[in-house]
């Protein structure tokens, strides 16, 4: 299984990034998907889920309103769209995969992707 993220980079306070996420996972649509992000020494953690299908996400509440989940089944890919950013959404992003959601959820999914870096400046 490997994720390759993107969609990183610099952005002022207020700005937004979209960050994609895609999988080489044969069945990928047997898949729940999740973001994590870890800030400088911090612990990682859960940003937003979503399920299978795409009905169910989830978010940590930092993010509600300002941060959309979503996937796209066909083409193997899961997005995070991140409106209103402020410098303490500033971390590496991951995109995670398991066949179960609530893991996803609990943080322990069974692969991880490499990381993308968010910048947001004040």
């Amino acid at each position: 299984v490997q994720l390759q993220a993107s969609g990183g980079g610099l952005v002022q306070a207020g700005g937004s990034l979209r960050l994609s996420c895609e999988a080489s996972l044969r069945a990928f649509s047997s898949y729940a998907m999740g973001w994590f992000r870890q800030a400088p020494g911090k612990e990682r953690e859960f940003v937003a889920a979503i399920d299978k299908n795409g009905v169910r996400t989830d978010y940590q509440d930092s993010v509600k309103g300002r941060f959309t989940v979503s996937r796209d089944n066909a083409k193997k890919m899961v997005n995070l769209q991140m409106n209103n950013l402020t410098p303490e959404d500033t971390a590496v992003y991951y995109c995670a995969t398991d066949t179960s959601y609530p893991a996803v959820v609990a943080g322990i999914p069974g692969h991880w992707g490499q990381g993308t870096l968010v910048t947001v400046s004040s």
